[in-house]
């Protein structure tokens, strides 16, 4: 029992440890607790553009850096959160955003490869049943007597190294 409290309190230990870790700045921390909450949670909402799946509150890349300083200028001018983001959008697309706005061009993106596939299966099923259509045909008469010709000569005889 006693060996099992000890495993669990290792693993309560290893797991603190693997919490992410902020990489804010203490020289980018707002002196305004209610500005820096909305900094927080604005860049929580943003992408790393180097890091790709991490967002700008979490990465160590100076670009990020650069996004943290420029949404706690933005705030301090007086943005408010969706002016903030949507200068953010505005200047480096919607790729910025971790989740981004559905809309049609998004949902088109998504549905491309569904539908590339849809249309791939119907031109083969279309293809198959093409060639299944196609009948053999008959020779004509003078390329039957040509054909029976090639026989009688060929007959017998092996092509060399058969």
């Amino acid at each position: 029992m006693m060996g099992m409290r000890r495993l669990l309190a290792a693993l309560l230990l290893l797991a603190s440890f693997a919490a992410p870790a902020l990489a804010v700045q203490p020289d980018e921390v707002l002196a305004d607790p209610v500005l820096e909450s909305r900094a927080r949670a604005i860049s929580a909402e943003l992408r790393c553009m180097v890091c790709q799946n991490q967002s700008i509150d979490d990465s160590d890349a100076p670009l990020a850096k650069d996004l943290r300083l420029i949404v706690r200028e933005r705030l301090k001018a007086g943005d408010s959160d969706g002016q903030v983001m949507d200068f953010m959008v505005a200047r480096y697309g919607e790729f910025v955003l971790l989740r981004p706005v559905m809309s049609w061009r998004n949902a088109l993106l998504w549905a491309a490869p569904v539908l590339v596939l849809a249309l791939g299966a119907l031109a083969a099923v279309f293809g198959l049943k093409r060639r299944r259509a196609v009948a053999p045909q008959s020779l004509s008469a003078d390329e039957e007597a040509r054909f029976k010709k090639l026989l009688a000569e060929g007959e017998g005889t092996l092509p060399e190294g058969r």
